[in-house]
């Protein structure tokens, strides 16, 4: 007999159960430092110059520990210089200052010369690259002027100025400003004529030509240029410096000189080539980041 005749209740019928979509979320790999990788390019790029500079510390001191030696020997240096070596941010006076501080001085007027010269290099630069009549022409001219020694424009910088510091300023800027100019020019005229093709194409005027075309294809040339143009504005503000006073660290080379110094010479120079290889590796970065690792060929 069915259910309904026995008035028996009917009970739903229960759904099936349902299975839960689980996701399980795995963890991400995390990347493993390689210490031995790490430490085997590590060796590999530091423990061969602290070889050779062991080596040349010495040769110098077996050659100047005589005490005839015209030179100090590398533990006389470190014995008569070592405030220098060890403190150099002291200040004890307007002229009493550690060789820090005269580095930034120097790189302060650094700064402000080769900042104006790679401005006005690269537009220079890309207006003359965009001629050829004007790169023909203008080409050995710059050849010429940039043989110029930077203190051959000393003189006539303080005649126009009439002040040490924006004399120094003014040989760093005429000093390095040439290299940025040539290669820029060169960056310039190598251009693709498939980018200038698409420049026409999409109506760029000059403006957005300058930056959405020039620039980035000139880029490893003007980096090329610059790297060049810093390192001669290191040069040429030490030597502007030993003339023109101040407080800089070419001042203070000229000063220890007079003094008869001659260890506090050595630490300033270990100090002006550190720095100098610091601003050069400086520029190679940002146009690495900036070129994405393209090279001018």
């Amino acid at each position: 007999m069915s259910a309904l005749a026995k008035n028996e209740p009917i009970t739903p019928a229960q759904p099936a159960p349902k299975t839960a979509n689980v996701v399980r979320l795995t963890k991400a790999p995390s990347r493993r430092v390689n210490v031995r990788q790490l430490a085997t390019a590590a060796a590999r790029n530091v423990v061969p110059p602290l070889v050779v500079l062991a080596l040349m510390l010495g040769v110098w001191q077996i050659l100047c520990s005589s005490p005839t030696a015209s030179l100090p020997s590398p533990h006389q240096v470190w014995q008569e210089s070592y405030d220098l070596i060890a403190f150099p941010f002291f200040n004890y006076g307007s002229q009493d200052i550690g060789l820090g501080w005269r580095v930034l001085i120097s790189l302060q007027r650094v700064a402000y010369g080769f900042g104006l010269a790679a401005v006005s290099g690269i537009v220079i630069g890309a207006i003359i690259g965009q001629s050829v009549w004007a790169m023909r022409g203008l080409d050995p001219i710059f050849q010429v002027l940039r043989t110029v020694p930077p203190l051959a424009w000393l003189p006539l910088s303080l005649a126009a100025f009439q002040d040490s510091n924006p004399s120094a300023i003014f040989v760093i800027f005429i000093t390095s400003i040439w290299p940025v100019i040539i290669n820029t020019a060169v960056g310039v005229r190598n251009i693709p004529q498939d980018y200038r093709n698409v420049a026409k194409v999409l109506r760029l005027n000059q403006i957005e030509f300058f930056f959405k075309i020039m620039l980035p294809s000139a880029a490893p040339y003007i980096f090329t240029g610059m790297r060049i143009g810093v390192g001669l504005s290191w040069l040429a503000i030490v030597a502007a410096e030993m003339l023109t006073g101040g407080v800089g660290i070419g001042f203070f080379i000229w000063d220890a000189w007079n003094s008869s110094r001659l260890p506090d010479i050595i630490v300033a120079l270990a100090y002006i080539g550190v720095v100098g290889f610091a601003l050069d590796k400086l520029v190679a970065a940002a146009g690495r980041l900036i070129t994405r690792g393209a090279s001018a060929n």
